[in-house]
């Protein structure tokens, strides 16, 4: 891969993750509910997801996905059920008289990391766009390691950088709506992506 080739990779993959999508509100739901960090953890889920399927793509294993298609549409229920779980927790945490967000609470780290990373493995047909999607940058079934290498480094800064983004505004705005009752409603909010969320993945099944 050239320069321009990297560049132009670069420009529209933050193009395609800027889109809003359910990925994006999960991001804003959690950073506004558990603040910047949470946010930071389901952009780490949601960027982990995304290079297991890059990585699957690049190395023209999408075959694999149509012989373990049984395995992948497991894998998608199993995100399904933890996404819905996951909200209607949110639901009943919603009914705590607790005003501070446990912002900093390794479990809430990492079902903020699970949440991410199972809403994006839920989808398994990415690994069919990434493998119609990367060729138009670099020949797949010539590319080296310093090109695979640079199509992961450029999804980790691109996909990353822009959730990233997505969480550090969304904690901002929330910083200012700090009374119990703002709080209470936006927790409740984000239990209902978290279970749309799961229900959109189960509709795609």
């Amino acid at each position: 891969m050239n320069l321009c080739e990297i560049v132009f990779l670069f420009s529209v993959m933050v193009m395609l993750s800027i889109i809003p999508s359910a990925s994006v509100a999960l991001v804003v739901a959690r950073s506004s509910t558990n603040g910047f960090l949470n946010g930071a953890a389901v952009s780490a889920g949601i960027v982990a997801g995304d290079l297991v399927f890059v990585t699957i793509a690049v190395l023209g294993m999408t075959a694999l996905a149509d012989i373990m298609g049984s395995w992948f549409l497991a894998l998608r229920y199993l995100a399904s059920a933890y996404l819905i779980w996951f909200g209607i927790s949110l639901f009943k945490s919603a009914n705590s008289s607790s005003d501070a967000p446990k912002a900093k609470s390794a479990s809430s780290f990492a079902a903020s990391f699970l949440s991410g990373l199972f809403l994006t493995l839920g989808d398994v047909k990415a690994i069919v766009f990434y493998a119609s999607f990367f060729p138009a940058f670099v020949d797949l079934a010539a590319a080296g390691p310093i090109d695979i290498a640079t199509i992961i480094l450029v999804t980790l800064f691109a996909v990353g950088g822009v959730k990233l983004g997505y969480a550090y505004f969304a904690a901002k705005v929330m910083s200012y709506a700090v009374g119990f009752r703002g709080r209470r409603v936006v927790t409740r909010t984000t239990g209902g992506v978290m279970v749309g969320a799961g229900a959109y993945l189960i509709s795609k099944a």
